[in-house]
Order: C-alpha cells, then sequence, then structure tokens
C-alpha cells in the first residue's frame, strides 16, 4: 500500500468514525428528550392531583370547585396535541387558589400548599430540563452533516410546548 492509499483509507474510517459518533450522539440526546418528557409529565400528573385533593379538602365555592377540578381532569386526560391548553387552564386556576389561600378566606390545610409549592418548584426545574434537552436536540439536527446523511432516521423532531411558558 502506497501512502495515498492509507490516507484514503484513513479519511474513510474517520469519517465512518465521525458519522457513528453523531447518530449515537443524537439518539442520546432523543433519549434524553423522551425521559425528560415522562419526568415532566408524571410531575404534571401529580400536580392535577394535588388540584383535585385541593378541591375535595377546602371550603372553595361552587363554581370555583368546578372549574378547578374540570380543569385538572381535563389535564389529566388530555391528548397530547390538547395538552398545552388543558395545563395552561390548570395553572391559572391554581394562580386563583393560591390567592384565594393567601387572602386566608380558605380553609385549608397547609400541607397541601406546602406540597403544591414544592410539585410547582419541581415543574419548572423538569420544565428546565426538558427545554435544554429539546434544544441540544434541535441543535445537533440542524449540523449539515447530520442532514446530508440522515442520521435521525425518522425520529420525530422534539418539540417544545406552549404551557412551559405559563406554569406557576
Amino acid at each position: 500500500m502506497n501512502l495515498t492509499q492509507v490516507l484514503i483509507v484513513l479519511i474513510v474510517l474517520f469519517v465512518g468514525w465521525y458519522l457513528t459518533f453523531s447518530a449515537s450522539r443524537l439518539d442520546r440526546l432523543h433519549h434524553r428528550v423522551e425521559t425528560s418528557w415522562a419526568t415532566l409529565d408524571s410531575l404534571l400528573q401529580k400536580r392535577a392531583a394535588i388540584a383535585m385533593e385541593i378541591v375535595r379538602e377546602s371550603s372553595l365555592d361552587p363554581a370555583t370547585s368546578f372549574l378547578i377540578s374540570t380543569s385538572a381532569h381535563a389535564a389529566r386526560e388530555a391528548v397530547i396535541s390538547d395538552r398545552s391548553e388543558a395545563e395552561s387552564v390548570l395553572s391559572e386556576s391554581l394562580k386563583m387558589v393560591k390567592e384565594i389561600a393567601y387572602d386566608e378566606s380558605l380553609e385549608l390545610p397547609s400541607e397541601l400548599l406546602i406540597e403544591l409549592s414544592d410539585i410547582t418548584n419541581k415543574i419548572k426545574l423538569a420544565i428546565n430540563l426538558h427545554l435544554e434537552a429539546v434544544n441540544a436536540a434541535r441543535n445537533v439536527r440542524r449540523k449539515i452533516i447530520i442532514r446530508i446523511f440522515r442520521l435521525a432516521g425518522k425520529a420525530p423532531l422534539p418539540v417544545r410546548y406552549a404551557f412551559e411558558d405559563d406554569v406557576l
């Protein structure tokens, strides 16, 4: 083998290694998006359950109770395409509960308010992690080498949801 052939083989090996590395990195980023969404989804489900518990254990007026319980139920049962709107409505309903609770006109166990505050903080953190994962995956998918060699395969482009901007 002469020097030219060795260089060609080395270049082909390097390009193959780089493509494999890029594909596995993108796969890890997609996995990170999926796991961050699963974490966020479970926290959102817990928040809806806390909202239902607030309705059961508080002295809210019937209209407010109905609003919170229907928004919590809608958030728990929403399909992914309707999820943003349902979560936004629940966030607004829970903001109203916090305002009422701080006015002391609501008879509500303080542990529920603490639990609501804790879950809200966890949701904010989970949203940040999810958005980081989505942005990282999108940035890698924008690279020309990823698009030319179709290294993303059939994986859908990660999306961010509108409700992620207005959680409590």
